[in-house]
């Protein structure tokens, strides 16, 4: 198989549906079922150059991130399909209720328009949720909703940006860094 080969439409539906699924579970935070999507949960975040590899990595996500935002849910945008990926466009939404790792709860609403490339291998199993999102726009709109001016708020928004300061400084996942360009079919 090459990059210009595409699988016929019953794979594409299976592939589609697999997903769709993963989307469904994660909203009604049914962790086992969206993990029985595919064998070896793997997350790769890659404005934070994260990896959540395996079943108990990948709940310590789950759980961390509906902990921050227990509300979160998605709104699909659209979906498409590649070689050996489905590709959905997504609006994340949710409110900020809990922290999120060094980051203090603000209680502000966030949407965030996001990329997620769900990859199969050749076997049509699900291998990989791959996640692209814009950290300053999601930044933004935490810390948007708080009043500035309100001195009761300032030991928040200090607390708020030593938990940046802590998180920028963590190193980035090497298996996001390692890659080597593919091997491409001529025309």
């Amino acid at each position: 198989m090459t990059e210009f080969d595409i699988p016929d439409r019953a794979i594409l539906a299976a592939r589609q549906k697999v997903v769709l699924d993963h989307f469904r579970d994660e909203v009604a935070q049914d962790w086992d079922a969206t993990l029985s999507t595919f064998p070896h949960p793997h997350y790769e975040l890659i404005p934070t150059m994260t990896v959540h590899d395996g079943g108990t990595d990948v709940r310590g996500y789950y759980r961390d991130t509906r902990v921050a935002f227990p509300d979160q849910h998605h709104e699909l945008i659209s979906l498409r399909h590649s070689g050996d990926a489905v590709v959905v466009e997504f609006w994340l939404l949710g409110t900020h209720r809990g922290p999120l790792g060094k980051l203090p709860p603000t209680g502000s609403s966030f949407r965030v328009r996001m990329t997620a490339f769900f990859i199969f291998d050749a076997d049509e199993t699900l291998v990989c949720e791959r996640v692209y999102f814009d950290s300053l726009s999601l930044l933004k709109q935490l810390i948007g909703g708080v009043d500035k001016k309100n001195p009761r708020n300032w030991p928040l928004l200090v607390k708020f940006v030593r938990g940046l300061l802590a998180v920028s400084g963590e190193p980035p996942d090497r298996r996001l860094l390692d890659t080597a360009e593919p091997k491409l079919a001529s025309g």
